[in-house]
């Protein structure tokens, strides 16, 4: 059986004092977290999660400057990240030490996730508080070979992000009832996920993931200045469609040119890429050995 492994962040913006490397290993099973801490009473805080592949965490720095950028839209003091990212590493080599080998995540298909948890702390502290903990991943094995999706309203144009910053539309929040409440939705209409559109008709992001289309040879994501949470593995791929000679561009995409493209996936940091076979009861074919190639691609990378 595996155990977990669980980092409390003991300087998430780098004060340190003595020998204190910023971080210390604590017990999974006890508790942790101080019931007035902000993130448990008013979901103040930030979030990333990282995949973790054969003991090696993937797009680790992405992940941080992401994890930073959410924290400035969210006036959080800026991380230290060069704490946090030792903490990652430190994490992973104690999950796998307790746990072994392939169980552990380095052996094939075995895949391991790091979730790290900034928070504003607890109320009236001033003082920011911080966790990351590793496990293992889920089996997305069908769900890469496809998934059913339908589209709901977010209830916000897409230009959100510009005319109401203080909705911190492209922050990872802590705050998800509300992508967990569209992902439930999605399971009572009979699909696998969801993908939000805008009231102005713009198609925007998943709940956890963004949208890649595939149309008459280009491949497209839409405008990260929409409100959309910019990916990492939607980046990793437009690398990956790059090197086949196709054309990739971030663009304003309507639903109606979502519902007219060949092929589409949501692409997210653990499940990597999953085709739509469905949206909104519209069928799509998948090519599989296409999807395969690209999750093989997203699953070895090493950077």
């Amino acid at each position: 059986m595996t155990r977990a492994t669980l980092l409390t962040i003991t300087a998430p913006t780098g004060t340190r004092e003595g020998g204190d490397p910023g971080y210390v290993v604590a017990d999974f099973d006890a508790p942790q977290v101080r019931v007035t801490d902000l993130a448990v009473t008013r979901g103040d805080g930030v979030f990333e999660t990282i995949a973790v592949i054969g003991g090696h965490p993937q797009a680790l720095e992405p992940h941080l400057a992401r994890l930073a950028h959410s924290a400035e839209l969210l006036d959080l003091p800026a991380p230290a990240l060069d704490v946090w990212r030792e903490a990652v590493h430190a994490g992973v080599a104690d999950f796998l030490t307790r746990n072994g080998t392939a169980e552990a995540g380095t052996g094939p298909g075995a895949e391991l996730y790091a979730k790290l948890i900034y928070s504003r702390g607890v109320e009236g502290s001033g003082a920011p508080s911080g966790w990351l903990f590793v496990d293992l991943g889920e089996d997305f094995t069908e769900a890469r070979k496809g998934i059913r999706v339908v589209t709901l309203d977010r209830g916000v144009r897409h230009d959100v992000a510009e005319t109401s910053p203080w909705l911190l539309a492209g922050a990872k929040t802590l705050s998800y009832a509300v992508n967990r409440a569209a992902q439930r939705e999605a399971v009572r209409r009979g699909a696998d996920d969801v993908l939000f559109v805008s009231s102005d008709g713009f198609a925007l992001e998943g709940p956890t993931s963004n949208v890649v289309t595939l149309t008459d040879g280009v491949v497209r994501t839409p405008n990260t200045d929409h409100g959309i949470l910019a990916g990492t593995t939607q980046a990793a791929v437009f690398d990956f469609f790059t090197a086949r000679g196709l054309r990739t561009e971030f663009a304003p995409l309507t639903l109606d040119e979502v519902v007219a493209a060949d092929a589409i996936w949501l692409v997210s940091s653990v499940r990597q890429a999953a085709p739509v076979t469905h949206l909104d009861g519209r069928e799509y074919p998948v090519d599989a050995d296409l999807t395969a190639e690209l999750n093989a691609y997203l699953l070895g990378r090493t950077e």
